[in-house]
């Protein structure tokens, strides 16, 4: 049996904080806001996969509301969204991911993102997919207000 998931994430730049993207840390002015590392590509492909698999959702999963998930890295997250999956006997297909962001570019830290989080998830690099757009200065992200990512999965039952 095969399964779809969805996932979408959205967090707002600000001062003071890293940007942190698909686990690399991006060299910018500014940083995502959010509970953990606010990581949104790697939230929206936990989102993907945690609604694939009939999990809920991040907010779900990891509370904004639980102190020990203040400031987490976002790759701890999605080893255990994975180990949740591996639990219920699910195997992943493949995952496809977008990031919207006006600023900075993505291309040159798409390699690494893709190995990372390949990487965190025990998966062939080959069956993920990390892209990068603009909104053509339109919209949120398109004013530099923030960062969006969206991601598609499919999961397998194999046992």
């Amino acid at each position: 049996m095969f399964k779809v998931g969805l996932g979408y994430d959205v967090h707002r730049l600000t001062e003071g904080r890293e940007l942190i993207m698909g686990g690399v840390k991006i060299p910018y002015e500014k940083g995502l806001l959010g509970h953990s590392d606010a990581d949104v590509l790697i939230h929206a492909i936990m989102d993907a996969l945690a609604g694939a698999a009939k999990l809920g959702d991040i907010g779900k999963l990891f509370p904004d509301t639980e102190p020990q998930y203040k400031g987490i890295s976002s790759i701890l997250l999605l080893k255990a969204v994975k180990s949740e999956l591996d639990k219920r006997g699910y195997g992943i297909v493949n995952i496809d991911s977008v990031i919207v962001a006006q600023q900075p570019k993505m291309r040159p830290y798409i390699d690494e993102m893709e190995k990372n989080i390949a990487q965190a998830l025990d998966m062939d690099v080959e069956m993920l997919n990390v892209k990068a757009t603009t909104e053509e200065e339109l919209g949120f992200t398109g004013r530099g207000e923030g960062i969006a990512a969206k991601a598609v999965c499919l999961i397998e039952k194999v046992q």
